[in-house]
């Protein structure tokens, strides 16, 4: 966990590092407002947990919870530093928050007096990312689309809290189960933006990473998908 976080941010720091040196006004810093899309059933990883949890292409017993991946989708906020390279290109960290709790029960089965069996799955994503932009109408005109690429450091946790079946002996059982680490992930983004007066900047931006990262036996998947699509609102004020 730690190797990877350290390899993560010495990637950001090497991004900025290589930018020359520029005046006050080729920078900027901004925050972020947006929504965050995992990756869809069909496109997650071999062993992810959310399909495995629903009983999707398993080959051994299992008991399906009811829940859809799409109830992870949610609301993200983030900050944002931007260096000018050249008129053309800059290089940019970010930081990020994702966090959604989904309710679940057990589709097929319940308590002995037709209760509900309930869990709540939590998701959460820190990324953290180095990248670098072209924009190819130019960083001072009025309208600048850009498209970019970089390195994500996601730090993620995921957890399942409440009542489970034992699908061998049909046992009921409270239990938490929880695991946690960072993953080094490729990012692409695009976007547009234009200048609002003379020192702020707005626009929006589509953002995607794809990666994931081995769970303990405890959980029914051996993995966790943590990839998607983020689309976000940014507003910079440029100094």
């Amino acid at each position: 966990m730690w190797r990877h976080a350290m390899v993560g941010l010495g990637l950001m720091a090497g991004v900025l590092a290589a930018a020359p040196a520029v005046q006050a006004q080729d920078q900027s810093f901004g925050v972020t407002l947006g929504y965050f899309a995992l990756r869809g059933d069909d496109g997650r990883v071999d062993g992810d947990v959310l399909n495995a949890n629903r009983c999707i292409d398993v080959t051994f017993a299992c008991e399906p919870l009811f829940f859809e991946v799409s109830d992870f989708n949610g609301a993200t906020i983030g900050a944002e530093w931007l260096i000018g390279i050249t008129e053309f290109l800059e290089a940019g960290a970010s930081i990020g928050f994702q966090q959604r709790t989904v309710p679940s029960i057990y589709d097929l089965v319940t308590f002995p007096d037709s209760s509900e069996i309930e869990q709540d799955l939590k998701l959460r994503i820190v990324p953290m990312t180095a990248t670098v932009r072209f924009v190819p109408t130019g960083r001072t005109s009025g309208v600048q689309p850009y498209i970019g690429a970089g390195i994500g450091l996601l730090a993620w946790r995921y957890s399942e809290t409440g009542d489970f079946v034992d699908v061998f002996t049909d046992e009921i059982f409270a239990a938490s189960y929880s695991d946690s680490g960072t993953e080094v992930v490729p990012v692409i983004l695009g976007g547009v933006r234009a200048p609002v007066g003379d020192a702020f900047l707005a626009g929006g931006e589509l953002r995607w990473q794809r990666g994931d990262a081995p769970l303990h036996e405890d959980f029914v998947g051996d993995r966790i998908d943590l990839g998607g699509l983020t689309f976000q609102a940014v507003f910079h004020f440029r100094f």
